[in-house]
């Protein structure tokens, strides 16, 4: 068995008297690509920010890359995972351009000047911008992107670090069908990339799961309900008990959609 890119052991998480997480045992494999669903407060960003190493559990045992949280530099770790989240987009100065968005995650920074940048370094934001369908907004001001070319733009910033491993928090949250549409399909090209680092995605609809995703999580008051292969996971029973509602689920061309009977399960 290859050894796991994430894992998490009896992992829990809380806030003075508030638990946001409980005894979480979670796993990810090379090649895979996990969907995180559950309702609001569940714990789906917490427990994303744990495995980003941007959170520490509060017990438990959290081993990324082959490394285990308190025994390694955090800050080495960071640097090879690449974690995205819609709250992101606010931390920059909206006349920072895509390109210098994108060119600064191998600083880890949010401004160009902070540190120097090789003529490559630039070429290659260039270049991801170009794959995620936005080389022609390189040279454009963060801030006068659309939503949805912001969410992307902040993709193409995880992949500038090459990273093993991809951690995207609710990258479609504020987008219109469109900009939803565009990201899911950029997405789902992505995991379809046999040189893809595993993708972890957290949302809160089913319409958002990118074809070739393989696995999901499914959340609850911060415990996990239940965990695997994305078609024993994502089901009628599972998502109506989750949500506690009466769910009928459709599964056509690679796209799940999700609407509700009526109330109560």
């Amino acid at each position: 068995m290859p050894q796991p890119v994430l894992e998490l052991v009896g992992v829990g998480r809380r806030i003075g008297d508030t638990t946001l997480l409980s005894d979480i045992d979670w796993r990810v494999d090379p090649g895979q690509h996990w969907v995180v669903l559950g309702p609001n407060g569940s714990g789906k960003s917490t427990l994303l920010r744990i495995a980003g190493l941007h959170l520490h559990p509060t017990w438990g045992t959290l081993r990324v890359l082959g490394e285990t949280l308190g025994r390694t530099d955090v800050r080495t770790l960071r640097g090879r995972i690449g974690y995205a989240s819609a709250s992101l987009a606010d931390a920059f100065r909206p006349a920072v351009t895509a390109t210098d968005v994108v060119m600064t995650a191998l600083k880890g920074a949010l401004e160009p000047w902070w540190h120097d940048y090789s003529d490559d370094d630039r070429d290659r934001a260039g270049a991801l911008l170009s794959r995620i369908g936005c080389g022609d907004r390189a040279c454009h001001a963060f801030g006068t992107l659309s939503s949805g070319e912001r969410q992307r733009v902040l993709l193409a910033r995880t992949l500038m670090v090459e990273p093993d491993l991809l951690l995207l928090d609710e990258p479609t949250a504020g987008l219109d069908l469109g900009g939803r549409e565009d990201l899911i399909t950029v997405l789902a090209d992505l995991a379809a990339d046999p040189d893809a680092p595993p993708i972890v995605l957290v949302t809160h609809h089913v319409e958002e799961i990118p074809p070739g995703f393989t696995h999901a999580l499914l959340l609850e008051a911060g415990r996990v309900v239940n965990a695997g292969k994305l078609a024993d996971v994502v089901t009628e029973q599972a998502l109506s008990s989750c949500y506690d509602m009466n769910l009928s689920l459709t599964h056509v061309a690679g796209r799940w959609a999700a609407r509700a009977n009526g109330s109560g399960r």
